[in-house]
């Protein structure tokens, strides 16, 4: 089935106890609405409906999925429901907290809190240039609360990026929109498209699943901390596979921020999961610590490729 844009529930429709205001966010995995509880609370509900597996037409409810779809269809319900399962059992302030998740139009749900703010995606596009190093120690030292308590529950978030990344009023960062159910889906379901986002996706998530681990989210935390300076994220993994053209933080803001930061975004950038920080503590470690972190990946690694550029730049 040739992906297509599925059509949401329209606003005033009732799901289980809520009743749906309006739409949030479409994607190619699931659509996610504004909503109120029986308190009239805001919530937010997910709906799992890939639009490369199932079409809903307007003025429908449940989606039509073809025979040959049934079975990829069902087990991504199966990880969907399950992701949320382990989502509710987190209780973290940097972290979307998972309310309920039910069954309903043949379909699964997720309702989540419904934060007010905007993503850090939003507050890159609106500071563009000018997002400070206080700034972006603040906020992600704070959102590596959250994924250190994610990686603690052997969970991976597997899409983590700046549209990911909800910043409240205050700039407390919370992470939202959970990859694992689409990942697991992907491993198993070859069909099916990856749903990860280039040039935030680590090497691994283009090669061998079996390399996935908390250095996959790492290598995401620091294409994001890069995109806060660049205004947009480095070139996907993928292609720097093959060329390497990404001109290292330490070179391209050389002077302008400390060198502790931008050597702590290029070690989270390396191709080698080896060689990038293995847990979100020696990362937070890192980053809190008074003298650049000592890391050692080859030996010369990091003083060749700066000699390198800066070479050329002479």
């Amino acid at each position: 089935m040739a992906q297509q844009a599925n059509h949401p529930l329209p606003g005033g429709h009732p799901l289980e106890e809520y009743t749906i205001d309006r739409q949030l966010s479409l994607g190619g995995f699931s659509i996610v609405y504004l909503a109120a509880d029986p308190d009239g609370r805001q919530v937010a509900i997910k709906e799992y409906l890939p639009n490369s597996l199932a079409l809903r037409a307007k003025g429908e409810v449940k989606p039509l999925i073809t025979p040959e779809h049934l079975g990829a269809f069902r087990y991504g319900m199966k990880c969907f429901f399950e992701e949320g399962r382990a989502l509710a059992k987190l209780s973290h302030p940097n972290v979307i907290r998972v309310l309920n998740f039910f069954r309903a139009n043949e379909t699964v749900y997720m309702v989540m809190e419904y934060e007010h703010g905007r993503t850090l995606q939003e507050y890159i596009q609106k500071h563009q240039g000018h997002v400070s190093e206080r700034f972006i120690r603040n906020v992600f030292t704070r959102m590596l609360n959250g994924l250190r308590e994610v990686h603690s529950h052997k969970l991976l978030h597997l899409d983590l990026k700046p549209s990911n990344i909800y910043l409240r009023a205050d700039n407390t960062p919370v992470l939202i929109d959970f990859g694992a159910a689409r990942q697991t889906l992907v491993s198993d379901q070859p069909m099916l498209k990856p749903m990860y986002t280039p040039g935030f996706a680590s090497p691994e998530h283009y090669g061998n699943r079996k390399d996935l681990g908390p250095w996959s989210d790492i290598y995401s935390v620091g294409a994001s901390m890069y995109a806060c300076l660049a205004g947009c994220p480095p070139p996907a993994a993928d292609e720097r596979l093959k060329k390497d053209t990404l001109t290292p933080a330490m070179v391209r803001w050389e002077g302008q921020l400390s060198d502790r930061l931008l050597e702590i975004i290029d070690w989270c950038l390396n191709l080698n999961h080896l060689y990038r920080p293995q847990s979100v503590f020696a990362l937070q470690k890192a980053l809190v610590a008074t003298v650049p972190p000592m890391h050692k990946a080859e030996p010369g690694w990091f003083d060749r490729v700066v000699g390198k550029f800066r070479n050329a730049a002479r």
